[in-house]
């Protein structure tokens, strides 16, 4: 009876530190659910599409899924513009639709992470109307501002200042409800919420609240960096203008063409996620899940790092993007290298690092950076210490698809008024439909109308069906690679980073006691004969666990670390059968 009670701790206290830890190490991939799988016809991804691929995220080795907002919304910015937070698109589904999902993924082990976009409601929202009418209790729910006369018409008036939407054009709109004009960094329809007054902290930490009782197991926080604008009190009462930030190819109407030191990257930020960071923490008392929280800023490295804490206070996991803005199509061994020391040395003591390839805001990896490297990038993310986060569809080297002008909807790309360069603003292509296989639609949806967005021309040869048959595939190596992830030497094991030459680099990780396993990719159009004797601690032979599409080897083959051969473009994942030091 004593040992069964043992046992019965033991596996408790296991799965308590499982349910822990189980973000340090985890990956994460990004579903954006419009053009995920469309289960009812309508040319829409949904929540019931999630779940009907749920197993096959468990068979590829996804720890967690984090779904773009599924909340209701008019669709101005396709879901970013939220009209309430605690209520379903009914395109994607009802709130059953979404416990059904819930309980599927609990079921498969894979956990559930929602975006989080506290910087703006949409215009739509109850809030904003409320707001908008001055009635009491939200008068000051957003940022509300005079306007300035125009010297040319006394009858009329211009905008607060300056300010540049990241859409392009003014950052201000007049309501004639109000008679003022209100802030929208982004689009038209996404009014700015105002974190200066405590209600609005209050109502936010209530969305949190509301999803962390349904069992989400954390949050990625949108566009964090421009939640605070400066408090016009500071000013004479006034939004200040926003200096020129001499960019010589932006135009006035263009975010570029102002430096923005008024309205992102203000201190009151990182109290807030403090804050959130405190909350969460609250739940994960209660339930021993660790809830995690991943922020984005696209901004320095030093801003960045801030989001993690402070010596008294946790904080998020801010997002890398140092990985994914700084090793672009010609970077070299060398630069990579030091896009990844670079991260590894500004995080602070004992915290979680994260690798990012893509998102729903960038171009894919294979169009990014080309086909040649997508095995490349895969391979680091997963194989570097802490967090991997995956863009649905770079595990099998999806291509950004072709959108017209006339098939663009994304507000950023139309936003241009041109019919011509209107793609070098667009998201579109990069959110274009998951290629499921080579049926219509690439399988992901059964309409016999057109799809909200188009499908790559490419989808009847580049489709996971097609690469689950194939020998040799993007997705079979991700796979593989995800596989040898789970292993001890990667999850917790010391990093090295060898640069063997402008080409090649190495990435090692050793952990005494178990086997490890060494990482290599050949980012040139030449073959490579290398001798790995120089990594002190490798054995003498070692096994192939993972093989490129661009390389010859097979898997349980066996090479001397002083004789291995890499083609080009190969990336290649060995793993030692002796016990590391």
């Amino acid at each position: 009876m004593r040992v069964a009670t043992l046992l019965v701790l033991a596996v408790a206290a296991s799965a308590a530190a499982s349910d822990a830890d189980w973000w340090q190490t985890a990956l994460i991939y990004q579903i954006y659910p419009r053009s995920f799988k469309d289960s009812d016809g309508d040319g829409i991804g949904d929540l019931n599409g999630i779940t009907e691929k749920l197993p096959y995220l468990q068979q590829l080795g996804v720890d967690a899924i984090w779904l773009s907002p599924i909340y209701l919304s008019p669709m101005y910015d396709f879901g970013y513009d939220i009209t309430n937070y605690t209520k379903i698109a009914p395109e994607y589904g009802t709130m059953e639709d979404f416990d059904n999902l819930m309980a599927k993924a609990k079921a498969l082990g894979i956990r559930v992470v929602l975006d989080y976009v506290p910087n703006h409601t949409g215009n739509e929202s109850e809030w904003f109307i409320k707001s908008a009418q001055r009635e009491a209790g939200y008068e000051n729910y957003y940022i509300w501002a005079d306007g300035t006369p125009d010297p040319n018409d006394a009858s009329t008036t211009l905008p607060p200042n300056n300010w540049v939407s990241n859409f392009r054009k003014s950052a201000w709109e007049y309501s004639t409800t109000r008679g003022q004009y209100y802030l929208h960094q982004f689009a038209i329809g996404q009014p700015d919420l105002n974190y200066r007054e405590a209600k609005v902290q209050e109502e936010m930490k209530n969305v949190l609240r509301f999803w962390l009782d349904k069992g989400v197991s954390g949050f990625r926080v949108d566009a964090i960096n421009m939640m605070y604008e400066v408090d016009p009190n500071d000013y004479g009462g006034v939004y200040p203008d926003e200096p020129l930030s001499g960019d010589e190819d932006a135009a006035a109407d263009d975010y570029n063409y102002l430096s923005h030191i008024y309205t992102r990257d203000l201190n009151e930020t990182y109290n807030v996620v403090y804050d959130w960071r405190d909350l969460l923490d609250e739940y994960y008392m209660t339930d021993g899940e660790y809830k995690i929280m991943m922020t984005e800023a696209y901004t320095e490295l030093t801003l960045m790092i801030r989001y993690y804490g402070t010596d008294t206070r946790n904080g998020s996991i801010p997002f890398n993007f140092s990985f994914l803005e700084n090793i672009k199509n010609n970077s070299n061994a060398r630069d990579m290298k030091l896009v990844i020391d670079k991260w590894m040395t500004y995080m602070p003591n004992g915290k979680t690092a994260n690798w990012v390839n893509g998102n729903h805001d960038q171009s894919r990896v294979a169009s990014r950076q080309g086909s040649d490297r997508v095995d490349a990038m895969n391979l680091l993310a997963l194989l570097l210490p802490g967090v991997a986060l995956t863009y649905q569809g770079e595990e099998i080297g999806m291509l950004d698809g072709e959108v017209t002008w006339e098939q663009t909807v994304d507000p950023q790309a139309c936003n241009t008024d041109d019919p011509i360069n209107y793609w070098k603003k667009s998201r579109d292509p990069n959110r274009t439909p998951y290629q499921w296989d080579s049926s219509a639609h690439a399988g992901f949806s059964t309409t016999t109308g057109d799809t909200w967005l188009p499908v790559a021309s490419n989808y009847r040869t580049l489709n996971l069906a097609a690469q689950m048959a194939a020998e040799k595939s993007h997705y079979k190596f991700y796979k593989d690679v995800l596989a040898v992830r789970k292993l001890p030497a990667v999850r917790a094991g010391d990093l090295e980073t060898t640069v063997i030459s402008e080409s090649v680099l190495v990435v090692s990780r050793l952990l005494p006691g178990y086997p490890g396993v060494v990482g290599i990719v050949n980012l040139s159009d030449e073959e490579y004969h290398l001798d790995l004797t120089s990594i002190k601690l490798l054995p003498v032979q070692m096994r192939v666990v993972a093989s490129g599409v661009d390389c010859p080897h097979k898997k349980d083959e066996w090479m001397r670390k002083s004789n291995i051969t890499v083609t080009a473009h190969c990336a290649l994942l060995l793993q030692t059968v002796r016990k590391c030091c």
